[in-house]
């Protein structure tokens, strides 16, 4: 039957997807509001509220939270990203109707306990600072709060010490009732479901939340691009180099996808191939494009001993460009290949099926079918990969770099060999 969707009466869409061969079902909130919604006072603030929302509501405590779900062999968790936070839970599918009451608690009862909230602040605060000692995790915060000086599409998710320990019970009520509202808001099912009990269930627990939310959407993002690298006395260097990419609803979105797994998707790609394989300068090289509502990013992560680091870049560039001026059909056929088989195997599963769904319905305000991304993905052609790749990797770069970067190549040298030099901004630590 695919994808069936319903709305409620104050504006909450619901989505299920049948899976029949299966005796379970994965089911989730997933709310368009993320880190990049906070006011700048609020940095962290989603992602706390992600902590909090299962530490106690008005009906239960925090150990009947975790002991309701798990007492019938299910699960429970929640994540936040840039532009969405969500809640979700996998559980058989006769206990359906506990995962949405549960779910639906959460939402609509949380207390957000001072005392709670006092131990939810320490253990962020601990995560911060693993986040810090951690090169690889550190040098993407960088990246991406360099692409996007002084916005909030840049901030690290996890926020500041100082601004997570300024927050109250009060400030995370106030973010949730400004931020969360059905008109941004799905309820998605994916397993053994019948939609229209689903939907009955739904109705009666979600039917009376607030149609609206009242906040302003966050800002138009600005890629600025820029330089920054932190030296540590470590043994291996961590670089990303990366440029503006492209936003989810852009013609360009589908092919930058696919560019990605040609120069970095696995051991056949180029950059692994030529990096790695052929010249042994780094451990562990791939490219990833993430889109976003208004914009994109498309980097090279690489890890490298520091020795390495000085000839790492210029090969990388190297190739960059060469993909401007050919790549073959048969590295096309194989990175199209790979994206197939992704998109079908997450198809597979219950929980990644409910997530695309959610995802799709925020983003585009409908399913996209199996067929319809198909489509788009054959229409691809070795000609646009390469005008894609001679347009995005002459653009301003991003440049960041955690470790031994003393031998790091100036931003100049890494401009210039890109293209024309082009307004940036450096930060040194």
């Amino acid at each position: 039957m695919g994808v069936e969707v319903s709305r409620l009466s104050n504006g909450l869409t619901v989505a299920t997807e049948n899976f029949p061969s299966v005796d379970t079902v994965a089911l989730g909130v997933w709310v368009k509001s993320g880190a990049r919604d906070e006011r700048d006072e609020e940095h962290g603030m989603a992602h706390l509220l992600e902590h909090m929302a299962f530490k106690g509501t008005k009906r239960r405590t925090a150990f009947e939270i975790a002991a309701e779900i798990e007492n019938v062999g299910g699960e429970i968790n929640a994540a936040t990203s840039v532009e969405t936070t969500s809640f979700f839970a996998r559980v058989l599918y006769e206990d359906l109707e506990l995962g949405i009451d549960l779910l639906a608690d959460i939402l609509t009862e949380s207390r957000f306990d001072p005392e709670e909230l006092r131990r939810e602040q320490h253990v962020i605060l601990q995560e911060i600072g693993a986040a810090h000692d951690t090169p690889d995790d550190i040098v993407f915060d960088r990246f991406t709060e360099t692409a996007y000086l002084k916005q909030t599409i840049g901030r690290s998710i996890l926020g500041t010490p100082e601004t997570v320990k300024s927050f109250t019970s009060k400030d995370i009520h106030r973010f949730m009732e400004r931020q969360y509202g059905a008109d941004r808001m799905v309820v998605v099912a994916a397993g053994k479901v019948d939609h229209y009990s689903f939907v009955r269930q739904v109705e009666k627990r979600l039917g009376s939340f607030r149609p609206t939310a009242t906040s302003v959407p966050a800002p138009q993002s600005v890629y600025t691009g820029g330089d920054y690298r932190e030296a540590r006395d470590l043994m291996d260097a961590q670089v990303v180099l990366g440029f503006e990419g492209r936003a989810y609803h852009v013609r360009d979105f589908y092919a930058s996808q696919v560019l990605s797994m040609v120069l970095g998707g696995g051991m056949s790609s180029r950059l692994f191939q030529e990096v790695r394989e052929k010249h042994g300068l780094c451990y562990s090289i791939y490219a990833f494009h993430w889109g976003f509502s208004d914009t994109g990013l498309f980097g090279i992560h690489a890890a490298t001993g520091g020795e390495d680091l000085a000839k790492l870049l210029p090969m990388i560039m190297t190739e960059l460009q060469k993909a401007g001026q050919h790549i073959d059909q048969q590295e096309l056929d194989r990175a199209r290949a790979q994206y197939r088989a992704g998109l079908i195997m997450s198809a597979e599963s219950a929980s990644s099926r409910a997530s695309q769904i959610a995802r799709q319905l925020l983003l585009f305000g409908r399913p996209i079918d199996r067929e319809e991304l198909m489509d788009r993905l054959g229409a691809l052609t070795v000609d646009r990969l390469t005008d894609l790749s001679s347009r995005l990797f002459s653009s301003r770069p991003t440049v960041t770099a955690v470790g031994p970067v003393e031998t790091l190549a100036s931003f100049e040298e890494i401009a210039g060999q890109l293209g024309p030099e082009p307004i940036f901004h450096r930060i040194a630590v």
